[in-house]
């Protein structure tokens, strides 16, 4: 009887923690999410700007979700722990919040989020869960918007990149062209090839979902080839656009870019880039699945 008593106990008590571990999971979220509200809120408006920007942030941010997710419960049968190791990323993730709150530059704080999720990880998490979820979040990094000022010299390549390429590849569609750097003179007017033109929003979208795509894919020789398509799949397809928006304005005009013509185009860069990787992601019996 006294056995009986004593693991009923044990297990009150086991129940107990549980709950009061729960609580404080619960009240650090809600600090966390105050914390960083108008960092998250303008995290929320550059994800949402536009096609040409960082539209794939959400995406990846429901990716990411799913993947923790999954990974803690897979560890459920662990131990609760906590790892005072957490506090040395969490402490210099804070100050970087709050050198950003002076300075108002808003990138340093998006990065001071993203950078604080391991050290509450290890707070309350401990180690083990945090090194099933440690590659998620370190995904994260990649939703960042990037400045212009960091991506100039890319921005400038892809551009030269897709004109060149259209260059060559109008003649065979008998267009007439002369191009100039990034210019391209056909008959029926002017295009420029701009940075929104450069296809880097498609790029890093790719980039970003291929890392994803091979972090589930279980066969290494997909991870390779998902790994080394994305950013010629991405360049391709930009290519292909802009072709296509050249071609509209030699037998249209050039009012066909004030038109919903000029931002379907660029969605259709996702609608296509993207599901390739995932279907390169995909092993032959998914794959098989997905046509039946």
């Amino acid at each position: 009887m006294n056995s009986y008593i004593l693991r009923k106990n044990d297990l009150g008590a086991d129940t107990d923690l549980e709950s009061r571990h729960q609580w404080l999971l619960a009240v650090v979220a809600v600090q966390f999410v105050i914390l960083f509200a108008p960092t998250i809120l303008w995290l929320w408006n550059r994800w949402t700007m536009g096609v040409w920007y960082n539209g794939h942030g959400i995406l990846v941010m429901l990716v990411v979700m799913y993947l923790v997710r999954r990974e803690l419960y897979n560890q459920r049968g662990l131990a609760k722990s906590s790892n005072p190791l957490g506090l040395v990323i969490l402490i210099p993730a804070l100050v970087i919040h709050m050198l950003d709150a002076g300075i108002h530059f808003q990138l340093l704080s998006a990065a001071a989020l993203f950078l604080s999720l391991p050290g509450l990880s290890l707070l309350l998490l401990g180690t083990e869960r945090t090194k099933s979820i440690l590659f998620p979040l370190s995904i994260l990094l990649l939703t960042l918007p990037l400045p212009l000022v960091f991506t100039e010299s890319i921005h400038l390549v892809l551009r030269y990149i897709a004109a060149d390429s259209v260059a060559w590849l109008l003649p065979i569609f008998g267009v007439p062209i002369f191009a100039t750097g990034t210019l391209l003179e056909i008959p029926n007017g002017s295009l420029l090839v701009a940075d929104a033109c450069s296809g880097f929003s498609t790029l890093y979208a790719t980039v970003t979902v291929a890392i994803l795509t091979a972090y589930f894919c279980s066969d290494n020789r997909r991870r390779v080839i998902i790994l080394t398509i994305a950013v010629p799949l991405a360049i391709g397809v930009n290519i292909v656009r802009v072709l296509l928006l050249t071609l509209l304005v030699h037998w249209i005009g050039l009012d066909v870019l004030k038109t919903s013509a000029h931002e379907i185009s660029g969605l259709l860069t996702f609608m296509v880039a993207l599901p390739v990787i995932f279907w390169l992601g995909s092993t032959p019996e998914e794959a098989t699945e997905e046509l039946n």
